[in-house]
């Protein structure tokens, strides 16, 4: 399903309908203020597994992070987020960047297995951000492109929609995507260190 969402003003009914596929257990694709996403609601087990399957890793192995509404939200899913990142946090959000912080007992086990740690998004963007306070959870997420192959059919809605009608129950078009994913920063051992370079200038944020 192809569900069209105006990007700055999204329709309620619209946003209401994408809600309730999330709440059925469903995956979707949305945009973001970067490339577009692929999730689902973080306290979804089954849903979970299938985004990992989509993307074709191990769930244990994922490195999915999550989306939250705001920076209040987020201090439901981290802890212990100092003085020095939560300033970065405030000026970066919402914003293309990714942090990656101490895990709360809030994150579902199946979904940091082994790892202590979980990427945080706040995008700049209504959509995906509205789903998230609708929903009263998280969205996993994660980029529909391959990292190191950024094709066509992740910026342009109707191509994802033809890739992926099948391995999703829905897909939102909010116009075009963008080409660069988000800039991932690790604040989770004190020191902010830069794991990946994306659209996100790092120098913003000091």
């Amino acid at each position: 399903m192809l569900v069209r969402i105006h990007p700055e003003n999204p329709q309620q009914k619209e946003l209401d309908r994408v809600v309730e596929i999330l709440r059925d257990g469903g995956v979707v694709i949305y945009p973001t203020d970067t490339v577009y996403g692929i999730g689902c609601d973080i306290t979804n087990k089954k849903a979970v597994e299938r985004v990992a399957k989509i993307k074709g890793v191990k769930l244990e192995k994922a490195n999915f992070a999550i989306i939250c509404y705001d920076l209040s939200h987020i201090s439901e899913y981290a802890k212990h987020v100092d003085n020095a990142s939560f300033k970065m946090m405030k000026k970066g959000l919402p914003g293309p960047f990714t942090f990656i912080l101490e895990a709360s007992n809030n994150i579902p086990k199946m979904f940091n297995a082994k790892k202590k740690t979980i990427g945080i998004r706040i995008p700049n963007h209504n959509i995906p951000r509205e789903l998230v306070r609708l929903l009263g959870n998280p969205i996993v997420t994660t980029s529909i492109h391959d990292e190191d192959d950024i094709i066509e059919y992740s910026t342009d809605p109707e191509l994802i929609h033809e890739k992926f009608e099948h391995l999703v129950d829905c897909v939102i078009d909010g116009g075009y995507g963008n080409q660069m994913a988000s800039t991932i920063v690790d604040c989770s051992n004190g020191e902010p260190e830069v794991v990946r370079e994306g659209l996100g200038d790092i120098n913003d944020l000091y």
